[in-house]
């Protein structure tokens, strides 16, 4: 009779002080029941966020009654088991108090569960403290406040007490500059009761002691359960190889080791490297020949690093896979929605295939979220892309206290625990730029949060953040994960204890937070000025596509000034700014859906300058991840697909940034450098064809030199004086197109400007599209009789283009393929788009 796991599904809820229970979803919480029940309306439409947050003040109750099965019962073990309580609950069983929960992150369990259980009417009730109620309490007594940066405190109608760093919460529900303040409450997680008798696997790791191509060498590490002492063994199969050891166990738990070795073994290899070869290992304990319990997991077997070398630039930041330097190539994943319960396996997997078919390699789960369910990095598993993991800790100083100290370990050894057999996970992170706020040893640096204390105060401060960032967490990772590595805070350069541990946009060692661009209004051209080893943070904002804009605004509300459009703007300074560098590079829009589009051909001509200008940079810099993959609401923000999935034009963009063979133009400086960067492991050697065109696409003068880079490096492999190439003819009116081949075959094409957008002569073109014969209407062929910058495809069915917000050149027509990724496929496949709006820049542009 083999373990039971018995899902309670049927749930009610109500205020506490109400009479009335209402049918609840669980997972879920309560923001989103108050919602399907009509109590409150849409958080995302209009300004409704404001009108909202009376929920967080209040406290909650959630009911469920059930019998227990008779298969149930008749186990000698049940536990009770709440995968996930946000955050601040009492638990209730049959009217008894079993357990109170105080960490969203956490598990927790009723592990004597079955003498409290009747097989019929029982009651689960569980009691949510307003999370608000809770921790204002915890603010006075401490005496002091601190820094909470993010923390919406004033829109969530608290004045100053941002109490965000009391609550192990996602940070991100107390808002963001990107997100709304909705601090929810509810079962989030599973619950469930676990029967089981006589002996049970917990937990089955497989620790990677040595991987190369010739042999793996593993451990099996087993956690087993047991109500009695037992003689057996356990065995251990994978990829029809066996192995086996005698067991004696205890009564109690038991960790038991057993040595694996895998000859030739296929590794586990992230997006284009190779494939993401996956295991399952399966653990069996068994007693004369009769199998007591069982368990298995997946893995991918690879030998990773973070190599930090001395060199002669500084100290090395990257990844290696398998012996090979990998440039990471991605962004910034945040949660998927501000209520994480809504989150589906089919959001999670047009988030992870989208970032592939961006030929991306890695994603970084931010510090202010979740630790993600199991389906996203099952998935990142299977589609090799690697995951920098931070701890959830954000722009915040956090307690020191032993109750939250001790809440953090559990926390901490928990989620590693979880996560570990995830190949996907090259690296774990204690938070997201608290070091650098504060910047300890460093009295001119940081984000002015330590000036605000006394230096006794100071000192205490640093103190806690140690305990936790540089004492609680590695320990965690070392001993429980001990194939991971650890990474205190990004951005930071060393780890050192003095000044030099801090990061700086001129650091020649760790990992760089750039935000000169944007935040400090510097030119694009910076990009190509201050790069770092690994670029874990950079964006610009754009507005998401019409579609979404109309779902949280009507047409009254379509200007950038507007209520709706400013709340739906959660970065104090956004609609300036973006409407403040567009005026440096764009021509005016001609009305405010245009605005909408040109923003978003700002934000990813801004991304392109910033991911080629790290890419041809390495080996010096070996990773590019931008600020942000997604949306958790429909908003204005640096995402570069929203709320709905749609791709907006920066994901375009780092689909072509992000190839494997790029062909980079570099105009920084009086010459214009061609660089080519391979990130395969093959040689690429081909020619180059360089063409001075004017805007007609009449041919003005041309090079063609050869083209070489050896496997996993970046070469200057060509340039011009652009005086030269100029040679009279006016900048406003020429363009250069660049086209790599290699054996007859159209590896990469790219064309370079020498002025911005706003200064080009366009003429309005007239583009043609007929249907590409044999592809069923899913392929259109595009031509235009005049230069037509960021050619913008839109269609009448949801979906994505092979490519969009491209150029157009006269006398070189353009095939676009539509696809479209149905529920379950694992790609995105061509389909037929209905009715295609094609428009260009000149169609954007007041006349």
């Amino acid at each position: 009779m083999g373990e039971i796991h018995f899902v309670l599904k049927h749930w009610k809820f109500k205020e506490s002080k109400d009479d009335q229970w209402r049918l609840a979803h669980v997972p879920g919480c309560v923001h989103t029941d108050l919602l399907r029940h009509g109590i409150i309306p849409d958080p995302f439409y209009g300004t409704n966020e404001r009108e909202l947050q009376w929920i967080d003040k209040a406290d909650w109750e959630y009911e469920a009654h059930f019998d227990v099965p008779d298969d149930v019962m008749e186990h000698s073990r049940v536990s009770l088991v709440f995968d996930g309580l946000d955050t601040y609950a009492d638990v209730f069983l049959n009217g008894e108090k079993v357990l109170s929960a105080d960490n969203m992150f956490r598990s927790w369990k009723l592990d004597d569960a079955k003498g409290k259980l009747k097989p019929q009417g029982n009651v689960l009730r569980v009691y949510f403290r307003s999370p608000v109620a809770e921790d204002i309490p915890k603010l006075k007594a401490l005496g002091y406040a601190l820094p909470a940066s993010n923390d919406q405190s004033e829109a969530g109608g608290l004045g100053d007490q941002k109490i965000s760093v009391f609550a192990r919460k996602a940070p991100y529900h107390y808002g963001w500059d990107w997100g709304p303040r909705f601090v929810t409450s509810g079962i989030w997680r599973e619950v469930r009761l676990e029967a089981w008798s006589n002996v049970r696997i917990t937990d089955l790791f497989i620790r990677q002691d040595r991987v190369t191509t010739n042999a793996a060498e593993l451990t099996a590490v087993a956690e087993i359960e047991s109500e009695a002492d037992w003689q057996g063994k356990l065995k251990i199969s994978a990829a029809g190889l066996e192995w086996e050891r005698d067991v004696m166990l205890a009564a109690g738990v038991n960790t038991v080791e057993l040595k694996l070795e895998i000859p030739n073994p296929k590794l586990w290899w992230c997006r284009g490297l190779g494939e993401p070869h996956l295991y399952t290992f399966y653990a069996e304990y068994v007693q004369e020949g009769r199998t007591l319990a069982e368990r298995s997991v997946q893995t991918g077997l690879r030998s990773v690093r973070l190599v930090r070398e001395k060199d002669e630039a500084g100290t090395s930041f990257y990844i290696e896979l398998n012996g090979v330097p990998v440039f990471a190539k991605g962004a910034n994943h945040i949660p998927n929605d501000s209520f994480v319960s809504e989150v589906t396996y089919e959001r999670y997997k047009h988030e992870i295939v989208s970032a592939v078919e961006s030929n991306m390699n890695m994603l970084r789960v931010w510090g202010g979220g979740i630790y993600e369910q199991d389906d996203f990095y099952d998935l990142c598993d299977a589609y090799g892309l690697m995951v920098w993991q931070d701890f959830m800790f954000a722009c915040s100083m956090y307690p020191g206290d032993e109750a939250f100290l001790n809440n953090v370990r559990i926390e901490a050894e928990e989620n590693v625990k979880r996560l570990r057999n995830h190949p996907s996970i090259v690296l774990w992170c204690g938070n997201n730029e608290i070091d650098t706020a504060w910047s300890h040893y460093d009295e001119k640096s940081g984000w002015g949060w330590k000036q605000q204390y006394s230096p006794e105060l100071r000192e205490k401060i640093w103190a806690d953040y140690e305990a936790i960032f540089h004492r609680i967490l590695p320990e965690a990772v070392q001993r429980i994960a001990p194939i991971a590595e650890y990474w205190p805070s990004s951005p930071m350069a060393d780890w050192t204890n003095d000044a030099s541990q801090h990061a700086r946009n001129d650091s020649s060692s760790g990992d760089i937070h750039y935000w000169g661009v944007w935040h400090n209004v510097e030119p694009f051209e910076n990009y190509n000025k201050v790069i770092g080893r690994f670029m874990s943070e950079y964006g610009f904002q754009s507005f998401p596509e019409w579609e979404t804009v109309r779902t949280y605004a009507k047409e009254s509300d379509m200007e950038l000034e507007s209520e709706v459009m400013l709340q739906h703007q959660k970065n104090g300074s956004g609609n300036r700014l973006i409407r403040q560098y567009m005026e440096m590079y764009f021509p005016e829009p001609k009305d405010f859906r245009s605005f909408l589009t040109m923003s978003q051909l700002q934000q990813a001509e801004a991304m392109k300058t910033a991911i080629e200008a790290h890419r041809r940079r390495k080996p010096y810099c070996r990773g590019s991840l931008y600020w942000q993959m997604n949306d958790c609401w429909p908003v204005a923000s640096w995402a570069g697909m929203d709320y709905y999935g749609r791709w907006k034009a920066l994901q375009y963009t780092s689909k072509s940034s992000f190839q494997d063979v790029l062909l980079s133009m570099d105009g920084t400086g009086e010459s214009i450098g061609f660089h080519l960067i391979n990130d395969t492991l093959e040689e690429i050697g081909g020619s180059l064809r360089i063409m001075l065109l004017d805007f007609s696409g009449k041919l003005l003068q041309q090079w063609k030199p050869a083209a070489s880079a050896g496997p996993n490096e970046a070469q200057v492999v060509y340039s011009l004086k652009a005086e030269e190439v100029l040679r009279g003819y006016r900048p406003e009116q020429v363009l250069l197109l660049a086209e790599l081949e290699q054996d007859g075959q159209l590896l990469d094409s790219r064309t370079y400007y020498f002025v911005t957008a706003k200064q080009l002569e366009l003429h309005n073109p007239t583009i043609t599209c007929e249907s590409v014969e044999a592809s069923g209407g899913t392929r259109v062929l595009l031509q235009t009789d005049t230069l037509a910058r960021y050619v913008t495809l839109s269609a009448e069915t949801e979906g994505i283009f092979s490519d969009n917000h491209f150029d157009l050149i006269p006398g070189i027509p353009k095939v676009v393929e539509f696809r479209i990724r149905r529920s379950g496929e694992d790609h995105f496949s061509a389909a037929v788009p209905g009715e295609l709006t094609i428009r260009s820049l000149a169609d954007l542009t007041k006349a």
